[in-house]
């Protein structure tokens, strides 16, 4: 097996070790990934005896860790990690304000979650059994805990 194979071998496992940390998670493909490090530097170590077997398990080794080391400075992490706040909450319905038979809009398409405006109180309804589009009037049928059911009028 030629040096160009044993490299080849070790640059395929270090690549598959990233993508399993950056885009495939589960681990298989990084077991798979070291499998190929270890076959190269087994290969070079067989081949070419330990003086180039340890050399290539050296620069594995350095190649590696550097490859870690300039994903971390890079924040590489920054750029794939989702920074969506969100800031939405349950109902908390108030009998006061909401009632059954209660008439609004609908804010947004309800399809069949979506939002409805109730005597300017803008909560989060359901729609069982139609879509209902942007504008639409609308009425409370019944509330089940914070779960409001509605019906296009």
């Amino acid at each position: 097996m030629a040096w160009f194979s044993i490299i080849f071998i070790i640059i395929v496992g270090i690549v598959l070790m990233i993508l399993d940390f950056l885009v495939i998670p589960g681990g298989v493909v990084a077991i798979i990934g070291v499998l190929g490090m270890v076959s190269g530097i087994v290969a070079a170590f067989v081949q070419y005896g330990p003086l180039a077997g340890s050399l290539t398990l050296l620069a594995t080794a350095l190649f590696t860790i550097g490859c870690f080391v300039l994903m971390m400075r890079t924040k590489t992490w920054r750029k794939l990690q989702l920074n969506t706040r969100i800031d939405s909450k349950m109902n908390e319905v108030d009998p006061q304000r909401i009632q059954a038979g209660m008439r609004g809009r609908a804010i947004s398409r309800l399809a069949p979650m979506g939002t409805g405006e109730f005597e300017g109180e803008v909560v989060e309804v359901s729609s069982p059994q139609d879509f209902i589009e942007v504008g639409a009037e609308i009425e409370i049928t019944r509330i089940e805990g914070g779960k409001i059911f509605v019906k296009q009028i």
